[in-house]
């Protein structure tokens, strides 16, 4: 199976390079202007898991995954069955047991967590990742549930979803960014559709890479203070093509607010420093780019994915360990 089309690379600060993200080939656009998108993904995945010496691949991949109750790996394409029972053989189940991944799957058959990994790897090589790939992203996935959560302040009128949920999913976002327009169908659909478990809140971070993407802030603000957040937030992806702020006013008129008060909100920068309080509790989550997203603080790597199974996953995951604050046992 190909990989979904999804955010896929950093819009940079220098224009030649932002308009090669444009291509949707990388995962977000970013702050920094001298680390390119692999080169960062390339140092993370080396902090994030020691270098293990290489093995050869599973002499019999079919036999490492099969077997397995209640799990069924056959459909997989030959060659994702055998960077599978690669993942099983070389990775270690995170419920924190002394089995590798396949050994807790076959061995500890109580264990969900290990299910739970299994799957989510599974959807991995499918989209055709290799398995050190797979194996670098699970362990700084399941890492960062340990790590340092991040404090955000989400204002309630930017947010969709029950208040009282138990997941927050957070997402710093630009206007102008490419990936920002391309994940926010995602997400909201996604928000929609787990409304009992996750609220969905929007948190501006206008990159200076971006002409315009501060006056579209400001816009979306002052239409907040009016009531009507979202139908700003919606019009502003829907003509993103042009954000200038001449432009801006004529889009407030197209959703029933007054765009001559809109420009005077621009002429006198009425929104400008809590814009900056925006970014400043980004620079503080040390977001690198945009969309960025938290579930209940825990940053969540593009990497992984934004496909609804995954999300789904995620969830699942913060809401054990919020009932726990560690991984429940079997």
């Amino acid at each position: 199976m190909a990989k979904t089309p999804g955010v896929s690379t950093y819009c940079w600060k220098r224009a030649v390079l932002l308009l090669a993200a444009v291509s949707l080939s990388g995962l977000a656009c970013t702050k920094n202007p001298e680390v390119a998108p692999a080169d960062k993904a390339a140092a993370a995945s080396q902090a994030a898991a020691p270098v293990a010496p290489e093995q050869a691949p599973p002499a019999n991949p079919g036999a490492a995954l099969t077997g397995i109750p209640g799990m069924d790996f056959s459909a997989l394409p030959p060659a994702a069955q055998r960077e599978l029972a690669t993942v099983f053989s070389d990775e270690f189940c995170y419920c924190g047991c002394p089995h590798t991944l396949g050994a807790c799957l076959k061995q500890h058959t109580g264990c969900r967590h290990a299910k739970r990994m299994a799957r989510l790897a599974a959807i991995n090589v499918a989209e055709g990742d290799a398995a050190t790939e797979v194996i670098v992203n699970l362990s700084r996935y399941y890492a960062s549930f340990r790590g340092a959560r991040a404090e955000l302040k989400v204002d309630p009128r930017m947010c969709m979803g029950d208040a009282n949920a138990p997941v927050t999913l957070a997402e710093f976002s630009d206007f102008e960014c490419p990936y920002c327009a391309h994940a926010r169908p995602l997400l909201e659909e996604f928000a929609r559709k787990h409304a009992d478990k996750v609220r969905f809140c929007y948190l501006p971070f206008p990159l200076s890479i971006h002409a315009n993407a501060l006056p579209a802030g400001q816009a979306a603000l002052w239409a907040r203070d009016q009531g009507k957040f979202w139908e700003m937030h919606d019009a502003l992806f829907a003509h993103q093509a042009n954000l200038a702020p001449a432009a801006l006013p004529a889009i407030a008129d197209k959703i029933g607010l007054p765009g001559a008060k809109l420009q005077e909100a621009l002429k006198a920068g009425t929104y400008k420093d809590e814009l900056e309080r925006f970014r400043s509790m980004g620079n503080a989550a040390n977001i690198t780019g945009t969309p960025a997203l938290f579930f209940n603080g825990r940053p969540y790597a593009l990497e992984l994915g934004l496909e609804a199974e995954k999300l789904a996953h995620s969830v699942e995951d913060e809401l054990e360990w919020r009932a726990n604050n560690a991984w429940a046992a079997d």
